[in-house]
């Protein structure tokens, strides 16, 4: 019997994604002909090694794990939001590893990101030379989807049978009208390709064969135009630094992050590090007594828990490189603010 909570955040891989519900009648979706699933993500080949790593020790909250399934079973983007270090791209990660998603498709966003660059990349330089090239006798000149490449949400949103992972990497640096050009795509579920689509005219079934992001394997767009099979499973990250229009947060599935408390703190550290010993336990009460009074990221401790554990360093040497490692994120929390 399909069950909605197919997400359990332990960290073993499964095929749960197989038994999600059927989606609400109003965020169904019928791509094209099915595409296989890109592989799993455990294939060191595939993922890499850094990224892989924060997957298999991601330790989620019950609430993440119930909104992650929330945003599964509603086919909605997940929105992240929290503080510097709390794990909000690696959820990304983590889920896709479980529920053997294939390797994330990451965007990351600068204030200079439009969807196009999301959807796919068209270089029409590239096929001028070409066209000069092979102008004359000789090989026909190239097609025009030798000069296409898919971008991750492109990617996201082809006609899979299971969902692709996308994560959309700090939204809240892109320009203002990223969002809510990305919620008429997400919405829908769909997108044209308008060179794809002026080139079907002149082919007798109108298929082009596209490169997608993170491969050099190109898949079947169809007459130009593709729509999603599977809605993937979206996360967009944000370090709270502007507000979203109120449309684009109503379509959002809203997952809030906050600072660890100490028991997820000490999982963390055992998941990275192994079991805390005595000076972890220490740098871990240190760490928690600084964060109440301003901004610090669990990356750093852990960075202090593993330098401080190299053999050779006196104790006064470990405090005064713990304090090191472990500074405000924020210049004002220092008393350097103005």
């Amino acid at each position: 019997m399909p069950h909605w909570s197919v997400y359990t955040g332990t960290n073993q891989p499964h095929d749960g994604i197989a038994e999600l519900p059927a989606p609400p009648p109003w965020r169904a979706f019928d791509g094209g002909p099915a595409l296989p699933p890109p592989g799993d993500t455990d294939d060191e080949a595939a993922v890499s090694p850094d990224r892989m790593h924060r997957a298999r020790t991601y330790v989620p909250t019950p609430e993440s794990v119930q909104l992650v399934n929330a945003a599964l079973c509603l086919r909605r983007p997940l929105l992240v939001t929290g503080p510097p270090g709390t794990g909000k791209s690696s959820l990304a990660y983590a889920v896709a590893r479980e529920l053997r998603l294939g390797p994330v498709l990451r965007w990351n966003i600068t204030s200079r990101s439009t969807l196009a660059d999301g959807l796919y990349q068209y270089d029409p330089l590239s096929r001028l030379y070409a066209a000069r090239r092979d102008d004359g006798p000789g090989p026909a000149p190239d097609g025009i989807e030798d000069h296409l490449r898919l971008g991750p949400l492109g990617t996201a949103l082809l006609p899979y049978d299971r969902p692709r992972a996308l994560l959309v990497d700090e939204i809240d640096k892109s320009d203002l009208d990223l969002p809510n050009d990305l919620l008429n795509i997400l919405e829908e579920g769909q997108y044209e390709m308008p060179e794809l689509v002026r080139a079907a005219r002149h082919t007798t079934d109108g298929s082009a064969q596209v490169l997608a992001d993170g491969t050099d394997t190109p898949v079947p767009v169809l007459r130009g135009r593709v729509r999603c099979r599977a809605f993937p499973f979206v996360v967009l990250t944000s370090n709270g630094e502007r507000e979203f229009p109120p449309a684009f947060l109503r379509r959002c599935v809203r997952l809030r992050l906050r600072r660890p408390e100490r028991a997820q703190l000490t999982d963390i550290v055992r998941a990275h590090l192994g079991e805390p010993d005595a000076e972890a336990e220490t740098l871990i009460t240190e760490f928690l007594t600084r964060a109440g009074t301003g901004e610090l990221a669990t990356d750093q401790l852990l960075n202090a828990i593993y330098l401080t554990g190299i053999a050779g360093l006196q104790a006064d040497s470990r405090e005064k490189l713990a304090e090191q490692l472990m500074p405000y994120l924020s210049a004002a929390a220092d008393g350097d603010g103005v």
